[in-house]
């Protein structure tokens, strides 16, 4: 009830805001380009606001939680459309399932991402779950809002309205809410999602203190209907007409739903001790400060089912309620010290992580034991260091747990070199070292095969990586990653059930991204190529050999005076078959198969963007080819990716 409330709200205030704003106060914002425009901002004129004469749009300034600051960007670009979707991201690297807000299986991984704990688990629930580092902090002159929509898939849509205004010129605060209802085509696959997050930032006069902290509360549910029966699977890819009617085929679940919920409480301040006085403007000035970090979160995942499936095997109870909660407390104090002595920036911290991962009851069974929860405290210590030589920058850091329930460990080193304002190398290594996920040690469940203690070795990564940056030349990385005790799940072939393992050997992949975008006039064709090779541990880690994705798109002004920018054209997306991952609704969680192949299919979109002022609009046809070149598409096994459809979005920006 309270998010629907909070639902309506957002909707009424962001139009109520919108009401407000004075066209004679606020000037037009050019959204002509030049040259590549992938990611540029490339205004012509400014903002022109009667309080401070002119704004200009690099004051609605976007914090980015490491403290690096980008700005609002109102224009149409490419990569805004590979964006318009429920997560706010390129999702090239993963394979969408046919309703939205489920899960995505992962056609590519990234191991460049370090840390020290271990998580919750059920990762499948986490695509549209807002870390510490999606939560950005603004500051703007004026009083901003941003409008997404998308339509759902059958009924439903998606709206995300968020608001920010600055208060004075040190205080920020902003608030948004993110709601999402969508059908689906097939039975039993609603989703209901709700992401409500605030967040403020405040600096004195002097900029001696500057504290940022948010709150964000999160549910995110799924009805799950464990795919498609075998019957069913045989009338989806006979392309039999009387089943094109998607809510005619039978589906494995009629009765299931998951869930996962979360709150998190985060603040991080700083005070300067000391900073060193120059009039020269250009100097980097030597300053000395304390920091601290706070974070309390608290997660709860759950699975229900109205009568236990044969499916996942002998259950204790005819109705099945699985219940898992996760609190951390963090605590980071830290010293920062900036100057021309030490080449740079030097920190150090100290940090304290106290977890607590459980369930009600202990389980007492024939053969084991599974105790209630895990809990600890631990302390870790690291360090961090960072320069700009001219055209270098050099950045290394590193942190250890010397005492607690757990061991881990991380140090990375990377090196930039900038060669001009549209290309730039870097070139680094990582070593990271911890526990496998809590669900990975510790799960119970009403069904009597879902239930484990285990103890997992710690997994270790390495990973040696380079990239190129040049919208003038080419977008290239490279990766080169080693992994030792890979923790997976398994389904087993003959039971059906999933069950987590660790490999006794390396695991050595390789991935390679390529991404160009070439110009003829006003045509465009944009690129990314993904080539992918697992040399060791094939048979636990399984990637398509290479994705690709491929947009040839027209691009002007349309109409007298240019009020419409349009962009219109159609994506190719395929990646190669192979022995693709299977997702368990229990879990939330993928694992190995070795049943069937899946992918090597085409994927065609059309679509049509256009931008009128600070207004977005996207219209796509999706798969339009799904009647065209045959009924073998899937986004997990028994789980069919999404029929033809017609989608509408947009996206609004209103400056009081």
């Amino acid at each position: 009830m309270l998010k629907r409330f909070l639902f309506t709200f957002f909707i009424f205030f962001t139009f109520l805001s919108a009401a407000q704003i004075n066209q004679g106060q606020l000037g037009q914002v050019s959204n002509r380009f030049e040259g590549n425009v992938s990611d540029s901002l490339n205004y012509r004129e400014e903002f022109k606001v009667k309080l401070s004469d002119k704004t200009h749009f690099t004051d609605y300034k976007i914090i980015s939680y490491k403290n690096d600051s980008t700005f609002i960007d109102t224009t149409l670009n490419i990569s805004k459309y590979y964006k318009i979707n429920y997560i706010h991201k390129d999702n090239f690297e993963y394979q969408e399932f046919e309703n939205q807000a489920q899960p995505f299986t992962t056609l590519s991984y990234n191991f460049k991402e370090v840390s020290l704990y271990p998580k919750i688990g059920a990762s499948a629930k986490h695509f549209n779950f807002y870390e510490v580092e999606d939560i950005n902090y603004y500051h703007v002159p004026t009083p901003t809002t941003v409008l997404a929509y998308r339509s759902g898939i059958q009924q439903g849509q998606y709206l995300d309205a968020f608001f920010t205004f600055n208060y004075t010129r040190q205080f920020n605060a902003a608030i948004g809410f993110k709601g999402l209802r969508s059908l689906g085509d097939y039975r039993h696959v609603i989703s209901d999602h709700g992401n409500m997050r605030i967040s403020m930032n405040y600096h004195t006069k002097n900029k001696r203190y500057d504290i940022k902290m948010h709150i964000v509360a999160q549910d995110l549910n799924n009805e799950e209907n464990g795919g498609l029966t075998p019957v069913s699977i045989v009338n989806f890819e006979s392309g039999d007409p009387n089943f094109k009617d998607r809510a005619r085929l039978e589906t494995n679940f009629t009765d299931a739903d998951n869930t996962l919920r979360g709150n998190r409480y985060y603040f991080n301040h700083t005070y300067k001790l000391w900073q060193e006085k120059d009039s020269v403007e250009a100097r980097k000035l030597s300053n000395l400060k304390i920091g601290h970090t706070f974070n309390y979160e608290r997660k709860h995942y759950e699975y229900r089912q109205g009568s236990a499936s044969r499916l996942l095997g002998p259950a204790f109870k005819s109705e099945i309620n699985d219940d898992a909660k996760f609190s951390k407390l963090y605590n980071e104090v830290y010293i920062d010290f900036t100057s021309p002595y030490l080449l740079g920036t030097f920190k150090v911290n100290i940090n304290n992580y106290n977890f607590d991962y459980g369930y009600k009851n202990m389980l007492i069974s024939d053969d084991q034991i599974i105790h209630s929860g895990l809990k600890g405290n631990i302390l870790a210590a690291g360090a961090e260091w960072q320069t700009d030589m001219k055209k270098f920058n050099l950045h290394a850091k590193g942190s250890t747990i010397f005492s607690g329930n757990l061991n881990g460990n991380f140090i990375t080193a990377d090196a930039t070199y900038t060669l001009d304002s549209i290309t730039s190398f870097s070139a680094g290594i990582l070593s990271n070292t911890k526990s496998p996920d809590f669900n990975y040690l510790l799960f119970q469940s009403d069904y009597k095969r879902y239930n484990w203690q285990t103890t997992f070795k710690n997994q270790s990564v390495n990973t040696l990586f380079a990239e190129i940056k040049s919208n003038k030349w080419l977008n290239a990385s490279a990766e080169l990653t080693s992994i030792s005790s890979y923790s997976y799940f398994e389904k087993d072939e003959e039971t059906g059930q999933a069950a987590p393992k660790q490999y006794d050997g390396w695991v050595n992949f390789m991935k390679i991204k390529l991404g160009k975008e070439f110009r003829l006039g006003k045509f465009a064709l944009d690129n990314t190529f993904i080539f992918q090779n697992v040399s060791e541990g094939n048979e636990v880690f399984r990637v398509p050999q290479f994705i690709t994705r491929n947009s040839l798109y027209f691009f002007d002004h349309i109409f007298k005076g240019d009020p419409l920018y349009l962009q219109t054209g159609i994506t190719f997306k395929y990646f190669s078959s192979y022995y693709m991952n299977d997702y368990n609704p229990l879990l939330s969680e993928f694992s190995i198969q070795n049943e069937r192949k899946y992918g090597g299919y085409p994927m065609f979109d059309v679509f049509i963007n256009a931008e009128i002022s600070r207004v977005r609009f996207y219209l796509l046809f999706e798969h339009v080819n799904a009647d065209l070149t045959g009924y073998n598409y899937y986004s997990a096994p028994d789980y069919p990716y999404r029929d033809f459809k017609v989608r509408f979005g947009l996206v609004w920006n209103f400056f009081i």
